[in-house]
């Protein structure tokens, strides 16, 4: 296969279905909660102390819907998670702000994360992509991550735009007492599987240096030359190796949730046309 780059993905689809955007996945869930509202929503409706690996499954099944589901998969997935966000409402009583999770501004802020943190991973380990395929790649993710009650029109028009109401953003993240004892849960899960556990301080490295230094250092994520030296050479081990393997393992994980969602959605995978999970 040569040094695998022959394999590297640039169209949305290709992209997403590599299992390395899971690796992003500690990363954009701490952003999300580092959201005054979002996080607010987490700690008074969620529990990741015992249910993390549920989340992460409805978390997944939900984005292949999206990428890769027939417009009744979509539909029916649309209503399971508005079902789950429905009592998810209330307010702040340190702010006094009030916060749903019908919201679609909420909404933009956790597509955003996921957009941006499938964007950066790729670019780490496969190299930047043009500015035409980046733009390409911008407007068909802001389309398909458009679902719920979030619109296309709700975000910014293009690249630049995005990236000034990215850096706007994170500078309003905020992490209190109760949102950092939900990050704890994240990172330091119980109840994983056995085969897991040994990756785990791996991932909370990884989780650590993707994100950005002011929101890493909210989180109360030490970090030193010695740690960035080590995620670099991670990194740098990721991008050798990665691009390697082949597109069935690359793409493992997408198609298994993919074969899950026709079970889950049996009438809707009739009418799936001809949606193929090959590599």
């Amino acid at each position: 296969m040569g040094n695998g780059r022959s394999t590297r993905p640039v169209a949305v689809e290709d992209i997403a279905a590599e299992a390395l955007t899971l690796a992003g996945g500690g990363r954009a869930l701490l952003l999300q909660i580092a959201h005054p509202a979002v996080g607010r929503g987490v700690v008074d409706h969620s529990d990741f102390a015992s249910r993390l690996m549920d989340r992460f499954d409805g978390t997944v099944l939900y984005l292949t819907a999206t990428m890769y589901g027939s417009p009744a998969e979509q539909a029916a997935i649309r209503r399971l998670v508005n079902r789950a966000h429905a009592p998810v409402r209330g307010v702040d009583p340190a702010s006094g702000a009030s916060y749903n999770a019908f919201d679609p501004d909420l909404q933009l802020w956790v597509a955003a994360t996921l957009y941006q943190t499938m964007m950066d991973l790729h670019a780490r380990v496969f190299g930047p992509l043009s500015p035409e395929q980046h733009d390409i790649a911008y407007q068909r993710l802001s389309r398909a991550l458009s679902n719920l009650q979030l619109t296309v029109d709700r975000w910014p028009a293009d690249r630049a735009a995005f990236d000034e109401y990215w850096e706007r953003m994170i500078a309003t993240l905020r992490v209190d007492a109760d949102v950092l004892a939900v990050s704890r849960q994240i990172l330091y899960p119980s109840g994983v599987a056995w085969w897991l556990r040994p990756g785990l301080p791996l991932l909370r490295l990884v989780t650590s240096g993707l994100l950005p230094p002011a929101v890493r250092a909210q989180f109360h994520l030490g970090w030193s030359g010695a740690r960035q030296r080590r995620f670099d050479r991670t990194m740098r081990c990721i991008s050798r190796l990665y691009p390697r393997l082949p597109l069935r393992l690359r793409h493992l994980l997408r198609d298994r949730y993919l074969a899950r969602l026709r079970r889950l959605v049996p009438a809707a995978a009739e009418t799936a046309g001809s949606t193929s999970a090959e590599g």
